[in-house]
């Protein structure tokens, strides 16, 4: 069976058979429990998730009713293999035991990992293969059929946060591999997620800019000059305005690529707080 975290949470079985807990509160307990698997996860954490600063005077005896009903569907669904508990408990509180391969967000951070390796190693090829694989496990956001708490929105920046760092991986792979033409749409879909980044805003004024699309890089720029005046009164940074400064210059009609780290990954250039990057 797997996990599925990263969308609405979700249990899909060995014979294909897709399960989603009826009750918010048994999904966050889960939840919570899967972001740390095979670890200990304290009552008290789980009772911070699920009611905050406030929790009712029954807290403890309502998370044991969450963790029973939790175990009686594992049972019922047949997911319990016989000698294999799924949630035991361990004081102060519960684990649940499962392989990193049956819960999507680990896989997911394995092969971001692996494709951040690849790229710097310069296979962009593979890399781009493994972060593509990576990125397609998103089915939307992350925990998003019910209330997270704070324990578990921490968590979603987080995924957040490595999701915008396998788009770079992506980017960086494709502008390696010289498919300059071929990233200008994505680029344009990330401004539009992702205003305020600048890395996305250079890579697209690289991609334009070595794509011999001139006039519209500049017009990117100018793009990006106004958003950053406009929202935060900033300038763009000193990387950005010396890629403005290339596709200005007359001298040799040159291709113009984006910022990049110095092994060949991408990084960002400065995303303001506030991004929701």
């Amino acid at each position: 069976m797997r996990f599925n975290l990263i969308g609405p949470f979700e249990i899909v079985t060995d014979d294909g058979r897709t399960l989603r807990p009826g009750t918010p509160k048994v999904c966050q307990t889960l939840a919570l429990l899967l972001t740390r698997p095979n670890e200990i996860v304290t009552a008290d954490a789980l009772i911070q998730e699920l009611w905050g600063e406030k929790p009712p005077r029954s807290a403890v005896t309502t998370l044991q009713t969450y963790v029973y009903h939790a175990r009686r569907m594992f049972a019922n669904e047949g997911l319990t293999p016989e000698g294999r508990p799924l949630i035991v408990t361990n004081p102060p509180g519960y684990s649940i035991l499962v392989e990193d391969s049956e819960i999507d967000i680990r896989i997911f951070e394995r092969l971001v990992t692996r494709a951040r390796a690849e790229l710097s190693a310069g296979d962009a090829l593979t890399a781009l293969h493994t972060v593509r694989e990576a990125l397609e496990l998103w089915r939307g956001p992350a925990l998003s059929n019910f209330p997270a708490g704070d324990m578990l929105a921490g968590h979603v920046v987080h995924l957040e946060e490595l999701r915008i760092r396998a788009f770079e991986i992506r980017i960086a792979c494709e502008e390696q591999l010289g498919w300059h033409r071929e990233s200008i749409p994505e680029l344009r879909r990330l401004i539009n997620d992702y205003p305020l980044n600048e890395w996305f805003h250079s890579q697209l004024i690289g991609a334009l800019g070595a794509a011999g699309r001139r006039a519209e890089a500049l017009q990117a720029y100018q793009n990006l000059r106004r958003l950053l005046a406009d929202e935060l009164g900033l300038e763009p940074s000193l990387e950005l305005k010396q890629l403005q400064a290339r596709l200005l210059s007359p001298v040799g009609h040159q291709p113009v690529a984006g910022v990049r780290e110095r092994d060949g990954a991408s990084r960002p250039v400065r995303t303001p707080a506030g991004s929701g990057a």
